[in-house]
């Protein structure tokens, strides 16, 4: 398991306008690990969430600056300004480009499933 902290910046907000709102964590490109999707667990406040992380360079909305973005299964509010501690357990795939925002939003989505499932049996 990797374990990123940090705190919480704005982002463009795609990911909300998907259905799938995340926390942005600014990271650079000396942490060492892969780029990709993972399920996680987050922190927050002392509360837990399973999540849903990011890390990379968002290829498919022409991101350059690398980012942990992570989505809360179940958390309703603002993060803005909070630490998280972020535990990356499994990758589950590589970060890659996708043709438009819905091929996009369609695979996050099955991420999504993934991650809930994987998380549940384990």
């Amino acid at each position: 398991m990797v374990v990123v902290e940090g705190i919480v910046v704005g982002g463009n907000r795609l990911g909300r306008r998907l259905g799938f709102p995340t926390a942005n964590i600014a990271i650079g490109d000396d942490l060492d690990i892969e780029n990709g999707v993972y399920a996680s667990r987050v922190v927050v406040e002392g509360e837990e969430y399973r999540a849903m992380t990011n890390i990379g360079v968002r290829p498919s909305v022409d991101g350059t600056k690398r980012l942990l973005e992570t989505h809360l299964f179940g958390f309703r509010g603002l993060l803005y300004g909070l630490k998280l501690r972020v535990e990356l357990y499994e990758k589950i795939r590589d970060e890659k480009k996708f043709a438009s925002v819905e091929e996009l939003r369609q695979q996050i989505e099955k991420d999504s499933n993934k991650i809930k499932e994987l998380m549940a049996n384990g």
